[in-house]
């Protein structure tokens, strides 16, 4: 019974298996796996699982990767996969990309759980919704629901390995975010932290000038707690913004 929810990053594939495929449904059971040992799921963290009715997900990693995510589901459980492929609407969402469909799912579907998580508290307004993972994503949405674009950028590991690749000798431990760095460990990691907040601060501004309203920023992904303390806007971090976009699409998807 249930419904079983896939977030396969650059790095690490989340899966939460809730009571049912709505919002606010309970949850069941959760985890989260390096890509590299995601053959061991179907024996260790979801050997116990009962068998989902159903399935949908957003992946970005490698269609190597995808393959063996469904021959997982489909050894355990005999269940078959369902991706999410970014499409022109959905679930009140309009994709304002050049090519719908060419956005990332990952991205895609924040923006959806964003979207009804900030309708559920009060009338529509715009919103950034940022990404901090492998890569980092800043989002525009206007308060129709409309993806207006966003910034791609480096995460902090990206930017650490492509100085330390492109600079003789810059090979130093991570540091600590300092409004004065006196160290080069310390520059680095506030160089990285101060670009990504910038970003933020910069779409913040655009959506404001755009839409002639402050936005609602969120904030998801693996290390968005590590910029929490940085940030000089006001914003929401919530870890399962991914999955309460599928939920979402599932809940529309699903419906009798």
């Amino acid at each position: 019974m249930g419904f079983l929810a896939i977030d396969v990053g650059n790095t690490r594939l989340k899966w939460a298996h809730y009571a049912a495929a709505e919002p606010g449904a309970k949850l069941l059971a959760h985890g989260a796996e390096f890509l590299e040992n995601i053959d061991h799921l179907p024996e260790r963290e979801w050997a116990g699982l009962p068998r989902p009715d159903r399935m949908l997900g957003c992946i970005v990693a490698a269609d190597a990767v995808r393959r063996r995510v469904e021959e997982d589901l489909a050894e355990l459980w005999d269940l078959p996969a369902q991706w999410v492929v970014p499409a022109a609407f959905e679930a009140g969402v309009t994709n304002g990309y050049d090519h719908p469909a060419r956005l990332g799912a990952d991205r895609w579907v924040a923006m959806i759980g964003a979207w009804h998580r900030a309708l559920a508290t009060g009338p529509a307004r715009p919103l950034v919704v940022v990404m901090v993972g492998t890569a980092v994503t800043v989002e525009a949405v206007d308060a129709s629901g409309r993806f207006l674009g966003g910034f791609i950028l480096p995460g902090h590991g990206i930017m650490l390995r492509a100085l330390e690749s492109g600079t003789a000798g810059l090979h130093v431990p991570t540091g600590e975010v300092r409004e004065f760095p006196t160290n080069t460990s310390d520059a680095l990691t506030s160089g990285g932290t101060y670009a990504i907040a910038g970003a933020v601060e910069r779409m913040v501004q655009h959506v404001r000038q755009h839409c002639g309203t402050e936005p609602a920023c969120f904030m998801t992904g693996g290390a968005g707690w590590k910029m929490a303390p940085s940030m000089s806007v006001k914003f929401e971090l919530v870890d399962s913004l991914i999955f309460d976009g599928l939920l979402e699409i599932a809940r529309q998807r699903f419906r009798p």
